[in-house]
């Protein structure tokens, strides 16, 4: 069975991209055996390519994007995409066996310097939350790539409560740094290159997600 949600953090809440009242915000919770979840969250069963593809196409129409003066269509939200698969088989022994992955794919907000987008008012606000939120995911990288640091500040935002697992965690994670050729963001480019050095040094810990039934 394939299973796909969407949702997005927008100024510190979380939205479900795919549920008819976009007006509603959900909560963060956390359990021995889901880990760090969204209660409630919209999920979707899939049976081929193109309906998760129609799937992640309606909840893009739901997010929230913005003008700056460097991009026309920059993205104000952390979107996170996910793809839950879960397979089952009976051993020998009689019990059957269930194994769950998730696919966790996360669109990260335009990270522009205020002086040079034009932000102000609402959209400074606005800012300054995507700046926060980005500095608390650096802080996590941080200290997971610090070998005497003895607290990981996962706690400090929603988006890196949500991406624990994918931050040191039990996940397989892949990181694209996308950064522009011009001299005009040689400071951006530069900060994204030092995000990626330091998450590269990440050490995860994956194993298979398999749990057995009578």
């Amino acid at each position: 069975m394939v299973r796909a949600q969407y949702l997005e953090i927008y100024q510190e809440e979380i939205r479900d991209l795919l549920h008819k009242d976009q007006a509603k915000r959900f909560e963060l919770k956390e359990s021995p055996d889901k880990g760090v979840y969204v209660k409630d969250l919209s999920a979707f069963i899939t049976k081929n390519e193109s309906e998760i593809e129609h799937v992640m196409n309606v909840g893009n129409q739901n997010r929230s994007v913005g003008a700056t003066n460097m991009n026309e269509h920059s993205s104000r939200s952390h979107a996170i995409f996910i793809i839950t698969i879960e397979c089952s088989q009976v051993y020998a022994d009689g019990e059957t066996h269930i194994r769950v992955g998730k696919l966790n794919l996360v669109d990260l907000a335009g990270s522009e310097r205020q002086s040079k987008t034009g932000a102000s008012g609402i959209n400074l606000k606005k800012a300054y939350e995507i700046s926060r939120s980005y500095l608390a995911l650096g802080n996590v990288i941080s200290a997971l790539t610090d070998d005497k640091s003895t607290h990981i500040p996962y706690r400090d935002s929603k988006l890196t409560r949500l991406l624990q697992d994918s931050l040191g965690g039990n996940s397989k994670t892949v990181m694209v740094a996308t950064i522009g050729p011009a001299s005009y963001n040689f400071e951006e480019t530069l900060t994204t290159l030092r995000y990626a050095k330091r998450a590269k040094n990440i050490k995860n810990k994956p194993k298979i997600n398999e749990h057995s039934i009578s």
